[in-house]
């Protein structure tokens, strides 16, 4: 009988592959999944000392690292339930994470250090540094803090002399019902709420992932998505450890000239994006490279010769991803469908999933040869879904699931639970979608986006911010109504309109007229392309990047005031 517990795979895959390497920095020695048993041995004797049992909460916050890893496999192998915290949060968000949930210990970076300073350290049982797991003690300070480093240090290499004469035996009792982890969302709508994740959740989640690209211990994975998101969390860490496979982790903020390089040296045969990553290469580096002679440019417009030049395309970006990409994962946010389409014609190994964090994540998806344009995939197996209120011609309609996978509730707010979660097993998405005839899932937009057209049509913003990012200019754009009107807002690509207008020698009062000139042409183009009740009557400029959630999803609550 197989048991979803982390537990149970930490230890089958540490006896497993125990002299493969499990977990590393690029540049640095791995660790083997035998170092990661001794690790986290010593750790979970480190949480016992310190007044950690079974069901007590533990904050990770910190950027990714095997460090991070070994934390988490050390507190939710002991029973206790991980916290991990966004680093993207603002400090009074951490501070109502961390006193919400009642941490008893908090492993944090010195990086992020800085964000828990104005807490009551000294209520803590410990506070740990992630990136050397030394003891900081309750009084340190920022002025202190590289001498607590050292000392810290001392008092848990006595921990790992203590525990090398102790079996290595982990905890008994973690059960598949018991929560493994309490992940605080950030919303598009900027409410944060605590989700209960069980042992079953993830793990039965991770081992269903897992199956759809057949991750093994040949695979190698670099890690660029937060680890403290579910999505990274359960499929980029769990599902190739519980496999075997090789995760390596970057030491800096994945910029392109330090991804380019981790590339080159990992060579992964997966990883895991969101939307946005890809669509920027497309963007900025591929199509600027198709359009830039006229020839080129004209021939793009014929659809047979447009997919050999995709094709070609679609080499040189494999060769960019390392020469040995078989699966790239897509997941958190819509990926335009132009963007779609070159990764098809390019022949490159792309699968959208589809899921959230109240879902563990996974609720469908595929692997790199069986995706359907613009779908999520099929459901995983096990998984339900109903499609609630759907309309009687698009049969578009509220997405409903239930399975393994769903989450227990939100920690400590029955009323909120109760709103999307139904005593037999239901959960609300709040996503609207639809099944075709293969079963696979199509995802139109989120049920609180829809505006309601002058005569009762339903508009899917999501629809028009689609076609709006198909502009060569534009980066990101929002649609919502503003006065019983439609209003997009767009990011525009400054960087191609500031090079156009340097070849023209164009001043500033012309850059301007340009942007206009660009700005009415798109509302045009794209009054063209949808129906006449779903016409947008202004474009404005936003001036900056919209603030995103860490799976780039725009907050829209910051940008609609209506």
């Amino acid at each position: 009988m197989v048991t979803y517990t982390i537990q149970e795979i930490f230890t089958k895959s540490v006896v497993q592959y125990s002299r493969k390497p499990a977990l590393s920095f690029v540049d640095d020695h791995p660790l083997t999944y035998a170092d990661v048993r001794r690790e986290v041995d010593h750790l979970i004797q480190f949480l016992r000392t310190h007044g950690i049992s079974h069901g007590d909460r533990v904050a990770i916050l910190g950027e990714n690292s095997p460090q991070w890893c070994l934390a988490y496999l050390a507190v939710t192998t002991s029973g206790a339930i991980a916290v991990p915290i966004l680093t993207e949060f603002h400090a009074s968000d951490i501070h109502h994470i961390i006193r919400h949930s009642e941490c008893k210990i908090i492993f944090v970076s010195e990086r992020y250090y800085h964000k828990i300073e104005e807490l009551d350290l000294a209520s803590f049982n410990a506070i740990v540094l992630l990136d050397t797991f030394s003891l900081l003690k309750p009084t340190t300070s920022k002025t202190t803090l590289r001498k607590l480093i050292i000392e810290g240090g001392k008092e848990l290499q006595k921990i790992r002399t203590l525990v090398m004469e102790l079996a290595g035996k982990l905890p008994s009792g973690v059960g598949e019902n018991d929560i493994a982890a309490i992940i605080y969302t950030s919303g598009t709508t900027g409410h944060t709420k605590g989700v209960m994740l069980t042992h079953k959740n993830i793990v039965w989640n991770a081992t269903q992932a897992a199956k759809l690209p057949n991750i093994t211990s040949n695979d190698t994975l670099l890690s660029i998505l937060p680890l403290a998101h579910v999505y990274e969390c359960t499929i980029g860490f769990i599902v190739p450890f519980m496999c075997g496979a090789t995760i390596y982790y970057i030491k800096k903020p994945p910029t392109p000239t330090i991804l380019l390089d981790a590339l080159t040296k990992v060579k992964p045969t997966a990883m895991l994006s969101v939307p946005l990553i890809i669509e920027k290469i497309y963007k900025t580096r591929i199509l600027p490279e198709i359009k830039k002679r006229t020839l080129t440019k004209f021939l793009y417009r014929v659809p047979t010769i447009r997919k050999r030049i995709n094709k070609m395309a679609g080499s040189k970006l494999k060769q960019v991803f390392g020469g040995r990409l078989r699966f790239f994962g897509i997941g958190g946010a819509p990926l335009a469908p132009d963007v779609e389409q070159f990764l098809i014609e390019a022949e490159f190994p792309y699968a959208i999933g589809y899921g959230l964090t109240e879902t563990a994540p996974l609720i469908a998806g595929s692997d790199a040869y069986k995706t359907k344009y613009r779908s999520t995939g099929p459901l995983l197996p096990e998984v339900e879904v109903r499609i609630e209120n759907a309309d009687s011609q698009t049969k578009i309609g509220e997405i409903v699931v239930r399975g393994p996978n769903v989450m227990k509730g939100y920690y400590k707010d029955p009323e909120r639970t109760a709103e999307v979660l139904s005593a037999d097993g239901w959960f609300r998405t709040g996503d609207l979608g639809y099944l075709d005839e293969d079963g696979y899932l199509y995802i139109t937009g989120r049920l609180k986006n829809i505006i309601l057209g002058a005569n009762g049509e339903n508009i899917y913003p999501e629809v028009i911010e689609s076609i709006i990012n198909r502009s060569e200019y534009v980066l990101e754009s929002l649609v919502y109504e503003e006065g019983g009107q439609l209003v997009a807002r767009v990011y525009l690509d400054y960087e191609k309109i500031d090079a156009e207008c340097a070849s023209e020698q164009a001043t500033e009062s012309h850059v301007k007229q340009k942007i206009k000139l660009i700005l009415e042409t798109l509302r045009t183009e794209v009054n063209q392309q949808v129906p006449s009740f779903s016409r947008v009557v202004r474009i404005i400029e936003q001036p900056e990047p919209f603030e995103k959630t860490p799976t780039q999803k725009i907050k829209r609550h910051l940008y609609i005031t209506n």
